[in-house]
């Protein structure tokens, strides 16, 4: 075959014998001479109640209208409701710099007290790490009484269909495997019998000896707090202050306990010293 041939007329190269490159320039080249041609065109913007009007000074008068929107109504942001003015004046009465002894803050807790009916006093206590678990029996009982359970077949029986009517379960080691299909059920509640809280027995009259009063204290599963009660707003100081000593002393005191807090069920906290 032979060689293909470029004509040249005058230096000047035919479209076909282009390279597509060349081709390209060219008509980006023709497209700038074309926009500078254009007159350039000053606007001036004055607004109107039905939009914009632009005016120009090189072409006719023309008049464009824009639509506006109406700035929307902000909805009303949902405001949560405060607390009442008897809390607002019982937490006003509270030092909130001041750590009180345990039977000051008892006292003070009692004095601010505005509900009809008997609250309960709560501890919530700040770790230093978690888990941090403790077992402690109260010296004093309070609230109505606890309902205790030896499990038995009856007990499993009412675990098939879901019912959970004691507040402790006790169970012997020889019973246990048949308690550990139903952890999914007792687990959550607290209630899966366990050698560190007491709740697992030699033999069933061992469940007499065992003090409904005992807590079982445990941090929170991702945060290094306890809260647990100790008490009714009714009950003496003196029992009282008995009750949530011994629940400081469980925990190690201030060994392990960052921050203390008590209050009654609707009032304010106040601060413990350690």
């Amino acid at each position: 075959m032979g060689k293909t041939k470029t004509a040249v007329i005058g230096n000047i190269k035919l479209d076909s014998e282009k390279s597509s490159k060349e081709l390209y320039s060219e008509k980006k080249a023709r497209q700038k001479e074309e926009m500078e041609k254009v007159p350039k065109v000053q606007k001036e913007e004055k607004s109107t109640e039905k939009g914009v009007k632009v005016v120009t000074s090189d072409i006719p008068e023309v008049e464009t209208v824009t639509e506006t929107k109406e700035t929307p109504k902000h909805e009303s942001k949902r405001i949560r409701p405060g607390r009442g003015k008897k809390y607002s004046n019982a937490k006003a009465s509270i030092d909130k710099t001041k750590l009180y002894p345990i039977k000051e803050a008892i006292e003070e807790i009692k004095k601010i007290v505005y509900s009809s009916f008997d609250e309960t006093l709560e501890m919530h206590l700040v770790m230093k790490k978690t888990p941090t678990t403790a077992s402690v029996t109260l010296p004093n009982s309070f609230g109505k009484g606890k309902k205790v359970e030896v499990a038995d077949a009856n007990t499993i029986e009412k675990l098939q269909n879901g019912k959970v009517d004691f507040d402790i379960l006790l169970t012997t080691a020889e019973f246990m495997p048949k308690l550990v299909p139903y952890a999914k059920i007792l687990g959550p509640r607290g209630l899966m019998p366990n050698p560190k809280n007491g709740t697992i027995i030699e033999n069933k009259n061992d469940a007499a000896k065992f003090d409904a009063n005992s807590l079982n204290l445990k941090t929170e599963k991702e945060a290094p707090l306890i809260h647990t009660a100790f008490g009714k707003v009714s009950m003496d100081s003196k029992l009282l202050v008995e009750n949530a000593e011994s629940i400081l002393k469980a925990l190690s005191g201030s060994k392990q306990i960052v921050r203390a807090f008590i209050k009654s069920t609707m009032g304010p906290s106040v601060k413990l010293s350690l």
